[in-house]
């Protein structure tokens, strides 16, 4: 039962975040939930790495035992890295669609394009 609860605060996350991007007409509203979904693809490869009893996989003179994977704590931290890039070049663009036609609403800038 208890292992599930990752699992299943991944699909709300992803879910949350898809709806947000699918229903919100708001751009800012919109990078917020592309945010929600990457912390839901972190939180999937963070889990996907867990090993109930094992040890962190340092250079230690760990005793010999099962470690943690570290393959997904190395995508993961690179995929908090590009998100923050990725974030900062999205609010950028807001702020120069905000500039440019006075609204970060999708709706209204597709009318004003026209």
């Amino acid at each position: 039962m208890f292992a599930s609860i990752p699992y299943l605060a991944i699909v709300t996350l992803a879910v949350i975040g898809l709806a947000i991007v699918a229903l919100k007409r708001n751009l800012i509203k919109i990078f917020l939930g592309i945010n929600i979904f990457e912390a839901a693809v972190n939180l999937f490869l963070i889990t996907l790495g867990y090993r109930d009893g094992a040890i962190a996989p340092i250079y230690t003179n760990a005793p010999p035992g099962e470690m943690v994977m570290a393959t997904p704590q190395a995508l993961t931290l690179t995929s908090i890295v590009i998100g923050v890039a990725t974030s900062a070049l999205l609010l950028s663009f807001a702020v120069l669609i905000w500039k440019h036609y006075g609204t970060v609403d999708t709706d209204r800038i597709r009318r004003l394009k026209e």
